[in-house]
């Protein structure tokens, strides 16, 4: 039978939010397998989705050509038998490998002058649709009527949780929330560590026995130590566990997948969250929660708004961020707080 391949973004967030289309691929070809070519530190995710058959993991640079290995890769693909593939990143790279592949149907964006090599040319409505419908219209013809997009739906399994509690050191047995205080795309997008550390406070005196987990990748490690050095002497410094950079990405989902309550940035693991359905505190300032808003039944997406925001800069162009500054612990505990009693026994 024919197989469907999907071209991932190379964010995490990206990935978990195309998740949809997978969904309605699957609605529409159910005996069709779905394999999914995914840059090696996304692949985890696809393989907490379930429409997922296989994930063919990619060895290309960043922003390098490589026309040769994409060429060797296009003759490995096109032995498998793929008749469509929906190639997600906007880029001409990417674009090529699916067409080298002799795959007939290439579905994607307008973007990087890629007309002939994707032949089904979908173009995004101005101002652009938020992330989740943006690629679940894929699916559908170009000339369709827009669709309300299914949630991002990712799944993980009481062993995987388990196993990741005593690979991070916590307790199976009590309550979990995860701050995720890192943001690949810049410190501007990253909420003050002193904020971070008055709200694990504030948790902690609430629910005495919860543990709060800091979780990113190793580059988020320096920020999560801020954090740490900022509770020293405190009530809830036992309960504070800096792991970042100490769990692959799976044992992060499933860390997230086993928690009461999730607060983060804008970042990959906030979409982590959402499509786990964990109750999510998100906080933006210099991007747009509009444009990428969390999912999760129970959800908040803070922003001041102020003037000067969303700026869409990595540091802040004006030198005070404001936009994450005076987004108090205050109010975001606020905000978290009616959160937790579903979730957390007092």
């Amino acid at each position: 039978m024919p197989r469907i391949l999907i071209i991932s973004p190379n964010w995490i967030g990206d990935a978990v939010m195309a998740q949809p289309l997978l969904q309605r691929l699957r609605a529409m070809h159910p005996g069709r397998p779905i394999d999914v070519l995914a840059p090696p530190p996304v692949a985890p995710v696809w393989r907490q989705m379930r429409e997922v058959d296989d994930v063919i993991q990619t060895t290309f640079r960043h922003g390098a050509l490589q026309l040769r290995e994409r060429w060797r890769l296009a003759r490995e693909l096109k032995r498998r038998g793929y008749a469509e593939a929906y190639v997600l990143p906007n880029t001409l790279k990417y674009a090529l490998i699916p067409w080298l592949a002799g795959i007939a149907r290439r579905i994607g964006y307008k973007g990087e002058s890629r007309y002939g090599l994707i032949n089904v040319m979908h173009h995004d409505d101005v101002p652009p649709r938020p992330m989740v419908p943006f690629y679940a219209a894929l699916a559908n013809a170009p000339e369709a009527p827009l669709a309300p997009a299914p949630r991002p739906a990712l799944q993980v399994t009481p062993e995987q949780a388990a196993a990741a509690c005593v690979k991070a050191g916590l307790a199976a047995g009590r309550p979990l929330v995860v701050f995720a205080p890192g943001a690949e795309f810049g410190s501007a997008k990253r909420w003050p560590p002193g904020h971070f550390a008055a709200l694990a406070q504030a948790i902690v005196a609430h629910v005495p026995l919860a543990q709060v987990a800091l979780l990113g990748s190793p580059k988020d490690r320096a920020v999560c130590d801020e954090i740490v050095a900022a509770l020293q002497d405190t009530a809830a410094a036992p309960a504070v566990s800096n792991v970042a950079g100490q769990t692959s990405l799976a044992e992060a989902v499933a860390l997230i997948g086993h928690s009461a309550a999730v607060v983060s940035n804008d970042s990959g693991l906030l979409h982590v969250a959402s499509s786990l359905d964990r109750p999510v505190v998100a906080i933006y300032g210099p991007t747009d929660p509009d444009h990428a808003p969390p999912f999760s039944t129970v959800a908040a997406a803070l922003s001041l708004r102020l003037d000067c925001s969303p700026c869409r800069q990595r540091e802040c162009p004006l030198g005070h961020h404001d936009c994450m500054r005076k987004l108090d612990a205050a109010l975001v505990w606020h905000t978290l707080q009616p959160m937790l009693p579903a979730a957390v026994p007092a």
